[in-house]
């Protein structure tokens, strides 16, 4: 048996379709939306990121601003520049390039960007809405993930998700986003005892611990969903997942590929949220 492939890229270009089509709607309607990056000092892997997200905004019609700061720059510059961004009705969407320089608190940028523009969906407000099952924006990795498990046709409802990595950007929002839909949900980590005792469960295994080709077929039960989050890069320098998947595709019933799989859908849905963004502000004004 070898897995059915869950093809990110293919997703990703379909829901981008639909999204131009609303994005052109939304302009006859006299709203543009709008994704105003902010990118501190000049790590280059931080740069390729954000070069995409513009990109891609562009491709869908959607304004994208780029605002970038030395990595010498104050906290309370860049506090000050989100305020503004803040209060600017052209962006439905702010977003600051992770990681940041040791001086700038990422809790205190987070919370500073109000939750109608959180389209990273890391606000403790956008966060408890989650938690409680409300209208939020959801974090673009986690929220991807529940895409490609839907457009599968896999029914998350009783099954057993191990998720390995408890990161607030993928581990822990994954968990309760499969725990809103009905999944038992074990999280596992870097002090987790007998790992493979708790993973060999799993109907749905989420791989989000960044490190290359660590989950092997022994970590598996056959016929396990096999969702790869990681982007490492292996001893010869070539991209792979947290997955071994040459290993761990002839086991599992699904598994997501590494280039392809869940990284195309991470910045459609920051674009989704975005989309959504304008279109609140569009009912509310």
């Amino acid at each position: 048996m070898t897995a059915y492939l869950m093809d990110g890229k293919k997703l990703a270009q379909k829901l981008r379709e639909s999204m131009k089509k609303e994005v052109a709607m939304l302009k006859e309607q006299g709203i543009t939306p709008g994704l105003a990056v902010i990118l501190i000092g000049n790590n280059p892997a931080s740069r390729t990121y954000v070069n995409s997200k513009q990109k891609s905004c562009k491709a869908l019609g959607m304004n994208s601003l780029l605002i970038e700061f030395p990595d010498t720059i104050s906290e309370e510059t860049v506090l000050d520049k989100i305020k503004e961004l803040n209060d600017d009705h052209s962006i439905h969407g702010i977003l600051v390039q992770l990681p940041l320089p040791v001086h700038i608190s990422d809790m205190k940028v987070i919370d500073t960007i109000v939750p109608e523009k959180d389209v990273d969906g890391f606000h403790p407000i956008n966060i408890g809405k989650m938690m409680t099952g409300q209208d939020a924006f959801l974090p673009c990795t986690p929220y991807g993930i529940m895409e490609l498990l839907h457009d599968s046709g896999i029914s998350i409802e009783g099954k057993h998700a191990v998720v390995v990595g408890r990161s607030n950007i993928v581990g822990k929002p994954i968990g309760q986003l499969l725990l809103n839909e009905h999944a038992t949900v074990t999280y596992c980590h870097s002090r987790t005892k007998e790992l493979t005792t708790y993973t060999k469960q799993a109907d749905i295994l989420i791989a989000a611990i960044g490190k290359a080709n660590f989950i092997t077929a022994s970590h598996i039960k056959e016929g396990a969903i096999v969702i790869d989050v990681g982007i490492n890069r292996d001893e010869t320098g070539a991209l792979c997942g947290d997955v071994d998947f040459e290993q761990v595709k002839d086991k599992a019933s699904y598994i997501t590929p590494v280039p392809g799989g869940v990284g195309p859908m991470t910045i459609t849905m920051l674009l989704h949220n975005t989309l959504q963004s304008a279109k609140n502000q569009l009912q509310h004004s």
